[in-house]
């Protein structure tokens, strides 16, 4: 079978469709039809069926899809056979984060890499939950989050096609400003109960992201599902929530790492609910083969490890 009617296959799978799958690839998606058309040939079974508008993989096509990954993952390993095994890593490395893990990870990283010969090359994809995982079909290594104890990376194609790396699990506070009651209450014990909270105004982040999901359980005391906190506004820039909070049009639920150096702004722990978001960095697992990504993957490790340490 062809290399490239495989990886097209790969690519129908993680992004969900012909079109997308397309422009992650360079191609039309009249060539990405061609390679499956090719690819159904050679099988002798459908490979993708019609749901409504769109296209997904069939049983077979699921199956072949993951026997893509592994020639995948086993030309890599024969690419990098051929390097010689005392050459440090170097090239290109192409890295994104959601905002405020950008603001977080990436200065370190690019310090620890600096004068290494290994050339990062960052962006920044702030998206909901959901599309994390597809964006490793073009970009090598996506630092996620997600909310803790929730299984993620769910997304068609993230189960046998990316791998996990998890990083840190960053606390998530109350974010409140200076002088404000919850501020002074906290000073006696050391932070916030979710009673405490009920009929605040909140600003949160917008819907579908982790730390709006967080937030939720927070104020009904553990469960998803229970009462929706009162909304005001819906901004993903924590900068602009901070700057909301400090002039007190709301409350807000803030990553502590990240957030903790606003002047005007407290960050109070929750005493009685766990809440946090777990970073990880997502790589498709051919890509996880290379040398130079591996040596980018152990910098941000090693970079996570002192980060939550300290």
């Amino acid at each position: 079978m062809d290399v490239r009617a495989l990886e097209a296959l790969r690519a129908v799978r993680s992004q969900g469709g012909v079109t997308r799958a397309a422009a992650v690839l360079h191609l039309t998606p009249s060539a990405v039809s061609q390679h499956l058309a090719s690819l159904t040939r050679q099988a002798g079974v459908p490979l993708t069926e019609r749901v409504g508008r769109g296209l997904r993989l069939t049983p077979a096509g699921l199956a072949l899809a993951d026997a893509a990954d592994d020639v995948a993952v086993a030309l890599e390993r024969a690419r990098t056979a051929v390097l010689d095994a005392h050459q440090a890593p170097t090239g290109p490395v192409r890295v994104s984060a959601f905002s405020s893990g950008a603001e977080l990870l990436l200065p370190g990283l690019l310090t620890r890499l600096e004068g290494s010969g290994v050339e990062v090359e960052c962006t920044d994809e702030d998206v909901p939950l959901d599309d994390f995982a597809p964006l490793t079909d073009r970009i090598d290594v996506v630092i996620a989050h997600r909310p803790e104890g929730e299984l993620a990376w769910s997304a068609p194609g993230a189960s046998a096609g990316v791998r996990v790396v998890p990083l840190l699990r960053e606390p998530l506070d109350v974010a409140v400003p200076v002088g404000h009651p919850l501020e002074l209450s906290a000073r006696a014990d050391g932070g916030v109960r979710h009673a405490d909270l009920a009929g605040q105004r909140w600003i949160a982040v917008k819907e579908g992201f982790p730390v709006g999901e967080v937030l939720r359980a927070v104020l009904a005391g553990g469960p998803v599902d229970g009462e929706p906190p009162r909304v005001v506004s819906r901004i993903n820039d924590f900068h602009v929530v901070l700057e909301l909070v400090a002039a007190r049009h709301g409350l807000s639920l803030l990553p502590r790492y990240t957030c903790g150096r606003h002047p005007g702004v407290r960050l109070l722990p929750l005493l009685d609910v766990r809440a946090g978001r777990q970073i990880d960095a997502l790589v498709r697992a051919d890509t996880a083969e290379r040398p130079v990504v591996r040596r980018v993957l152990s910098e941000l490790t090693a970079l996570a490890r002192k980060l939550a340490g300290a």
